[in-house]
């Protein structure tokens, strides 16, 4: 059995809660066990080093620390939460005094930051840890019907000395797992783009919301049924924000995002309904009707 120190983020218990559930039924399929961190708190998204890099590091510092008491490693569901805590974890590593400093601040909640965990992504569990093989013996209904085009993020392939997983300019990750579980991967030009959410801090409403037109109609011009991705903030940001975006810019679109552990469900027999794909803003239906 696989054991992980699960830290959910926030997304997973708001915006996108059938990420949350997808991910512990496709867990407990592939033998993992998710040993959530309830204690943890937000990674700040960026948006708290803007203003405060220190008070950054001492949030994620005890994060890390909280999954230390487990001796487990951290696995994550979320892109930018992987890289919060990886980079975190790579300034105290890097930097005695600042992790003294860190530490001296979570000595008040009786805790210390050691460095003795990894930060991973569920994709890349699935991939290492579970491997292509077993996943490949595990698939009762191959999705071979669908073509399916990857959206991987800026975070969980950018900064390389940060990530490192793989090739930033050509990762194939999410395409082996596709073909893994019997789909095939479609190749466009916004497999690798920013989906904009970030960009809602600092730009135009209108800048963010054409981001997430281009991705999604790079998408549909190469014929995809549907787009899937590791990120629930790229999740929320191409499903949610798609009817807004095809508003501000005068086209129609109509394409269905997936979270990367419902797209696995899927192809392991679990029922869309289980995996919360009815409760997604751009229907779902023609998958839904393809899988019944």
């Amino acid at each position: 059995m696989l054991r992980y120190a699960f830290y959910t983020g926030c997304s997973a218990k708001g915006v996108a809660p059938e990420l949350y559930e997808s991910t512990k039924l496709v867990a407990e399929k592939l033998g993992m066990e998710l040993i959530e961190l309830e204690a943890a708190t937000c990674c700040g998204a960026g948006a708290v080093q803007e203003k405060d890099e220190f008070m950054s590091l001492v949030i994620n510092a005890r994060n890390l620390a909280l999954a230390e008491e487990l001796g487990l490693d951290m696995l994550t569901i979320c892109n930018t939460c992987t890289l919060m805590l990886r980079e975190a974890k790579f300034k105290l590593d890097k930097n005695p005094e600042v992790r003294a400093a860190v530490n001296e601040v979570l000595k008040e909640a009786g805790l210390e930051y050691k460095g003795t965990i990894e930060v991973t992504h569920f994709l890349w569990e699935v991939i290492d840890a579970v491997g292509l093989d077993k996943i490949r013996s595990m698939v009762v209904r191959p999705l071979k019907e669908f073509n399916i085009a990857p959206f991987y993020g800026c975070h969980i392939i950018r900064p390389p000395y940060l990530i490192g997983y793989e090739d930033p300019d050509n990762p194939k990750s999410i395409e082996m797992l596709i073909e893994a579980l019997g789909g095939n991967p479609v190749d466009h030009e916004a497999r690798l783009a920013c989906c904009g959410f970030h960009s809602f801090w600092s730009a135009e409403e209108k800048v963010t919301l054409r981001l997430t037109a281009m991705d999604t109609q790079a998408a549909k011009k190469q014929k995809a049924d549907f787009m899937v991705t590791p990120c629930p903030l790229c999740h929320t940001q191409l499903d949610a924000m798609q009817p807004e975006a095809e508003e501000k810019i005068g086209v129609s679109i109509g394409m269905p995002v997936l979270h990367l552990p419902q797209l696995i469900g899927l192809a392991l027999g679990l029922k869309p309904k289980e995996l919360g794909l009815h409760k997604h803003v751009i229907s779902t239906k023609s998958i839904i009707e393809k899988v019944a």
